[in-house]
């Protein structure tokens, strides 16, 4: 092995560029040059890359982003387009390739090793939604962005005296997925907990604040991932059921930006590292993950058939701490 490329696909996660100079690290380490490809699977098709050595990648530890940029493609999926990247593939001399990024990503890395391309994925999103790995890259940055908005929500919230309780509901990231709402609900002060993966209960959750408004509590906080509906029409449903207005606060992509915490940097240098050794050692078609604590390769077949289970007993925590 003596070329080896890197890519970073889908939505972009903070810890990415960690993950980037690990490859490089332990692409050099191994005496091997390493190609950025830019722009996720764009760059294959299009044919955009360059190398990347030490210097590029020695400061990038705790930016956000990704220096080689992302990207998404439908173009990919489709015969022409994937043939393309094939012979761009082989035109490179590519000996193996890194694929960063979340789930689909992972399925177009098992297509690439289908077609005899050695491949090693890497988990990054910050919805860590993907199964094989207790963590994805991005996903601690992500909570703490949110548990830092509910801390200061919390700030103002308790700060005015008024005729009525004021209540806010935060909307974070979360499509098909309530992990990063359920994870910052256990790290904040939060009285109820909206996610797609449970149905919305509003009587109890209406019923448990006004306990908490009679026992003199003069605020509530509630989290909510996007994938459960339209955070207006939830608060108007609030309202209607309290009798008083719900703000809302929408963090939108600021929980993709910023610098990453030390926890996704060490992840990342791990994941970004082990994805190299992996295919020095000759092994292909698998993602590196980190399971109680422990770096493991995971089959990418596994990883794409597989949901990732739901963590109940955490939901369970948070229904007992949010009464």
């Amino acid at each position: 092995m003596k070329k080896i490329g890197v890519l970073t696909s889908g939505g972009d996660a903070p810890g990415m560029n960690a993950t980037l100079r690990a490859v490089v690290k332990a692409g050099t380490y191994h005496n091997l040059e390493v190609i950025g490809i830019e722009a996720g699977y764009i760059g294959l098709l299009e044919g955009r890359y360059r190398n990347l050595d030490i210097l590029d990648v020695e400061e990038i530890v705790s930016y956000g982003g990704t220096i080689i940029k992302t990207g998404r493609t439908k173009e990919f999926q489709r015969e022409e387009g994937f043939n393309k990247a094939l012979d761009n593939i082989k035109n490179l001399e590519l000996d193996g390739l890194v694929v960063i990024g979340g789930n689909g990503s992972m399925k177009g890395a098992q297509k690439l090793s289908e077609a005899g391309i050695k491949v090693m994925g890497v988990p990054g999103t910050i919805d860590n939604d993907i199964t094989g790995t207790d963590y994805a890259i991005g996903f601690d940055t992500a909570c703490n962005i949110v548990t830092e908005t509910v801390d200061r929500i919390l700030d103002t919230a308790t700060a005015l005296v008024g005729s009525t309780p004021r209540v806010f509901v935060i909307e974070v990231m979360g499509r098909h997925s309530g992990e990063i709402a359920m994870t910052s609900t256990l790290a904040g002060s939060v009285d109820a907990l909206l996610i797609p993966e449970q149905e919305v209960d509003y009587d109890q959750i209406s019923a448990n604040l006004k306990r908490k408004f009679e026992l003199g509590k003069n605020y509530g906080i509630i989290l909510m991932a996007e994938g459960v509906g339209k955070v207006d029409e939830i608060s108007r449903e609030l309202e209607m059921r309290l009798g008083f207005k719900v703000r809302e606060t929408l963090l939108g992509h600021q929980q993709r930006g910023g610098r990453p915490t030390a926890f996704d940097r060490v992840l990342g240098s791990k994941l970004g590292a082990e994805a190299v050794n992996q295919l020095v050692k000759g092994e292909s078609s698998k993602m590196v993950g980190v399971r109680n604590n422990v770096v493991k390769a995971v089959e990418l077949k596994v990883v794409n058939s597989d949901k990732k289970k739901f963590n109940t007993k955490n939901y369970e925590l948070t229904k007992m701490l949010c009464y």
